[in-house]
């Protein structure tokens, strides 16, 4: 496992209707919705450890902080980032944000566990 502080990635997402709160019923107005927020930065979490974790490891977000800043309308871009800030142990603590040509949409922080994908799914059944 080579997980060290530094590793970062960044995903794009170009807004369409099926990414705002209308969609996602978590609101009636048509911009971002902040669920598709979280799992935009949680998959820039992901991605940032893309051949980082050892051969059956795999990682499970345990808690999430995150503020929803500024909205953003479908057709707009907006930049996902995760960097990974700590390693405690299994524990990945990462700070992530999003921006959209007018700036800071969200901010927060992401914690992710590193887990043996077998014992994992273990405990699911």
């Amino acid at each position: 496992m080579s997980i060290r502080t530094g590793l970062s990635a960044a995903i794009d997402l170009t807004v369409s209707d099926a990414d705002t709160a209308i969609a996602m019923r978590s609101g009636e107005v048509p911009v971002l919705a902040t669920p598709r927020i979280l799992a935009l930065v949680e998959e820039a979490t992901v991605r940032a450890l893309d051949g980082h974790l050892d051969e059956g490891s795999s990682t499970v977000g345990m808690r999430v902080q995150l503020e929803h800043i500024s909205p953003t309308a479908i057709g707009g871009v907006v930049r996902a980032e995760a960097n990974l800030e700590k390693v405690e142990g299994r524990r990945l603590l990462f700070h992530v944000s999003a921006r959209d040509e007018r700036g800071l949409v969200a901010a927060g922080k992401v914690t992710r566990v590193v887990v043996d994908v077998d014992r994992f799914m273990e405990k699911a059944h």
